[in-house]
C-alpha cells in the first residue's frame, strides 16, 4: 500500500509539472469545460482539472480524487470522454471546428488547403537536435557498437544535450541584462531551479571528464525520448507513417513519463557513486566529483526533480540506515557531517 501511494504521489508531481500552456489539447479540452466564472478562477478548480487531463491524455494510471464544487452540484460539464485515443478524439474537434467555419464563411465549393509545410521554429529546431542526440546516446550504450565510435557517439550526445539546454533556456528566459556579475546572478537565479539548466550542467561536467561512463547516457536517452514523443504526436498524428509504425511506442512514453523519471533519478544518484569509486583509480578527479554531487544536490531540491530524487534517497536510507547503525556505528559522525552539507 505504502508503495502505491510513493507511486501516486509521484505521478501527481509529473502532473503539476507538465507544460500544459505548450499542449494544445489543453485549450481545446479546457474550452469544453463550463463552470461558473468564479469558479474558473479559483487555482484548485484549475489545478484539478490539469490533473483530469493529465489523467486522461498522458498517464492513465494517475489516481484523481473527486471534488465537490460548492454552490454547483455538478455544473461543470466536461469534455466527450475519449475514444479509443486520444489522436481520433482531436481529429474529430479539428474536423467539427473547421467544418462550422466553412459554413459560416459560406466557400462551400472551395477545396481543402494542403497542410502547411514544417517551419523551422523553436520547437522543429529542438526536435531535430534531440532527435539526433538520441540517435548518438543509444549508439553510445549499444554493446555491439565499435568502441571508437561509441565514445565518439558519447561526447557528441553530451554536447547536443548541452546544446539544447542552452538553445532552450536561451528562448524562454532570454539572456542576462547586461554582462556584469550582478546581471548574470540574477538570471542565474531565474533559471538555476528549471531542468534544461540542470541538464547542461550535468552534460558539461561529463563533458569534459576523462571517464566515459555509458551508464551516464541513460538520463540522456530518457530526456531526448519524451521531447521527440511529445514532438511526433503533435505534429505527425495524422501521418500514416506514424499512425502505422510509432502510434503505439508514443503513447507507451507519453503513458510512461513517471517511469522513465524514475530510471533516469535513478540513473543519476548511482553515477554519483560511480564517481566516488572512481575516486580510487588513476582516473580519478576530485573536482569533477565534488561538482556532480553539488549538482545532484541541486535536483534533490529544485522542484522539477526534487520528488523522483527525494523518493531514490530515502529507498537507500532505508537499506543503509540499519546497516550503519549494527555494523558501523562510528560512521554515524560522518553521515550527520554530510547531511548538514546536503540540507543546508
Amino acid at each position: 500500500m505504502g508503495e502505491e501511494d510513493e507511486v501516486q504521489k509521484l505521478k501527481r508531481i509529473a502532473a503539476a509539472a507538465y507544460d500544459y500552456e505548450n499542449d494544445p489539447r489543453w485549450a481545446e479540452y479546457w474550452s469544453n469545460i463550463l463552470i461558473p466564472p468564479h469558479m474558473a478562477s479559483r487555482s484548485d478548480v484549475v489545478d484539478h482539472f490539469k490533473c483530469k487531463f493529465y489523467q486522461r491524455y498522458i498517464d492513465p494510471g494517475l489516481v484523481v480524487e473527486s471534488m465537490s464544487l460548492s454552490g454547483s452540484s455538478q455544473s461543470s460539464r466536461q469534455a466527450p470522454p475519449p475514444t479509443s485515443s486520444s489522436t481520433p478524439a482531436n481529429d474529430q474537434a479539428r474536423h467539427r471546428s473547421s467544418g462550422s467555419s466553412t459554413r459560416t464563411s459560406g466557400s462551400s465549393g472551395a477545396s481543402r488547403p494542403n497542410p502547411p509545410a514544417m517551419r523551422w521554429d523553436r520547437q522543429t529546431i529542438q526536435f531535430s537536435v534531440n532527435a539526433w542526440v538520441f540517435v548518438l546516446a543509444l549508439l553510445s550504450i549499444l554493446p555491439i557498437v565499435p568502441k571508437n565510435l561509441s565514445n565518439r557517439a558519447y561526447r557528441l550526445s553530451f554536447i547536443g544535450t548541452g546544446c539544447s539546454s542552452l538553445y532552450s533556456l536561451y528562448t524562454l528566459y532570454g539572456k542576462p541584462r547586461a554582462w556584469n556579475l550582478q546581471a548574470v546572478q540574477v538570471w542565474l537565479q531565474s533559471v538555476i531551479a528549471a531542468k534544461d539548466f540542470i541538464y547542461f550542467i550535468y552534460s558539461l561536467i561529463l563533458l569534459v571528464s576523462h571517464l566515459c561512463l555509458k551508464f551516464a547516457s541513460i538520463p540522456i536517452l530518457c530526456r531526448t525520448l519524451e521531447h521527440v514523443v511529445k514532438f511526433l504526436r503533435r505534429n505527425f498524428s495524422r501521418s500514416t507513417l506514424y499512425r502505422k509504425y510509432l502510434e503505439e511506442p508514443c503513447v507507451w512514453v507519453e503513458s510512461n513519463t513517471t517511469t522513465l523519471s524514475i530510471l533516469s533519478s535513478n540513473a543519476e544518484v548511482g553515477l554519483g557513486f560511480l564517481l566516488i569509486i572512481s575516486l580510487f583509480s588513476w582516473q580519478r578527479n576530485i573536482i569533477q566529483t565534488f561538482m556532480y554531487w553539488q549538482l545532484l544536490k541541486l535536483m534533490y531540491h529544485a522542484p522539477v526533480t526534487a520528488g523522483y530524487h527525494q523518493s531514490v534517497w530515502s529507498k537507500i536510507g532505508r537499506s543503509v540506515s540499519p546497516a550503519i547503525q549494527r555494523y558501523a556505528p562510528f560512521l554515524n559522525t560522518l553521515v550527520t557531517i554530510v547531511q548538514r552539507w546536503w540540507f543546508r
